[in-house]
């Protein structure tokens, strides 16, 4: 027997997969973190290898902190609230499984390019266009699962957390798709070398 008060069955599924690999993705990063910090008194930790130098490390390292501990946490959060405030489940199950596994291949695709040494160079900004391509289809997604919840609220108001994050949300995803925008001229940027003199 349901009553007016019952209250709807939330997705907290998506919500404890982000939360899960926001704890994962921090320590990854951060472990990367200290090992380039060691790396600085003891340059040798890179073992003559490629993969584990300085210049590639670093990015893979930024990239892991910010976009998969961070990105991962405000998915989490953003989720959790918009769900809460608005009284209403997300507007899609499917649209934010998407952005789970989506998100989880850009940041994998990010743990095998930047160690090869596929950049653009652009700090922040490094991954190939293959791999934006697919951070700006998953960030559109991600908003519209977001804006869609807000629109199916429950609720006459809709809570100024939301609009922090309707914003953050809308703001990210012009920042990547204008500083993307590049027509490729090759599959993907060869690693720049520098000529031994």
């Amino acid at each position: 027997m349901s009553t007016a008060f019952e209250h709807p069955t939330y997705n907290y599924k998506v919500v404890r997969q982000f939360a899960i690999m926001t704890v994962v993705w921090g320590i990854v990063g951060m472990t990367v973190g200290v090992i380039l910090a060691s790396q600085l008194v003891w340059p040798q930790l890179n073992l003559g290898i490629p993969w584990t130098s300085f210049g590639r490390l670093r990015p893979l390292h930024t990239n892991a902190v910010i976009f998969a501990f961070g990105g991962s946490a405000l998915f989490a959060t953003s989720y959790y609230v918009v769900q809460r405030t608005c009284q209403t489940r997300l507007f899609s199950d499917k649209l934010a499984a998407f952005t789970f596994w989506g998100w989880q291949a850009v940041i994998l695709s990010a743990v095998v390019s930047l160690p090869l040494g596929h950049t653009t160079t652009k700090e922040y900004a490094e991954l190939e266009w293959p791999i934006n391509i697919l951070i700006a289809v998953v960030w559109i997604s991600y908003a519209i699962v977001f804006l869609m919840t807000i629109k199916k609220r429950t609720t006459s108001h809709i809570y100024v957390a939301n609009w922090f994050f309707a914003a953050f949300i809308l703001t990210v995803a012009v920042l990547h798709i204008v500083n993307n925008a590049a027509i490729p001229v090759t599959p993907c940027t060869p690693p720049r070398s520098t000529p031994v003199r």
